[in-house]
């Protein structure tokens, strides 16, 4: 079984120099101990009772697909997933033989649609043809994000539910940098939740064509 995990978004109700207590065996994600730390928050490793407000969320499926360009990185994203708490569906590819991205990205997208993952990350060299793939699946916000400002852009005002990263334009660190963003940051709703709306609205308007 998965052990749970503390995201950022599990301080929220956790005021500065307070106190916040997880289960024996809880990772706590980078971002949630750099935030911990500058809040002066303290996380205490004990038993938590039921129906605690320090109830920690169970891991989460993130499905994984890459062309042999991306798959070394995501064989390396794959590890910090599992470190961080989370459990990864790789659905390939399995090696560095030529493939075809647009494969890999559609079934990727198909997974998050049904809800056989959470959420999905597909890569390739350059990550763009890889987003373009997946967006043609109807219900899928696929982001190609770069760096940590996109990340958590791509979350907060898009409500993605699938990143794209190319294996070849940023490195190794940034791309576990941007996973753990991109993972850890709630989508905001209000204003934005009107446009993510609309975004339906033209898919469903193109199904229907």
């Amino acid at each position: 079984m998965a052990r749970s995990v503390l995201t950022v978004r599990d301080l929220d109700a956790t005021p500065a120099g307070g106190r916040i207590a997880v289960p024996p065996g809880t990772i706590v994600t980078p971002l949630a101990r750099e935030e911990a730390e500058r809040r002066g928050i303290t996380i205490e490793f004990k038993e938590v009772g039921r129906g605690t407000e320090a109830e920690v969320q169970p891991s989460r499926v993130v499905a994984l697909g890459a062309d042999h360009g991306g798959y070394d990185l995501k064989e390396q994203l794959k590890e910090h997933l599992r470190a961080w708490g989370y459990t990864p569906l790789d659905l390939g590819t399995s090696s560095r033989e030529p493939v075809d991205y647009p494969d890999y990205a559609e079934t990727v997208a198909s997974a998050v649609v049904r809800g056989d993952a959470w959420r999905g990350v597909v890569i390739d060299s350059a990550g763009i043809g890889s987003s373009i793939a997946a967006n043609k699946v109807p219900g899928v916000r696929a982001a190609l994000c770069y760096d940590r400002a996109t990340a958590r852009n791509s979350r907060e005002h898009n409500d993605a539910n699938l990143l794209s990263l190319g294996a070849r334009l940023i490195s190794a660190e940034a791309a576990r940098e941007i996973l753990a963003v991109w993972l850890e940051t709630p989508f905001a709703g209000g204003r934005h939740q009107r446009r993510i709306d609309k975004i339906r609205v033209i898919e469903e308007r193109h199904r229907k064509a």
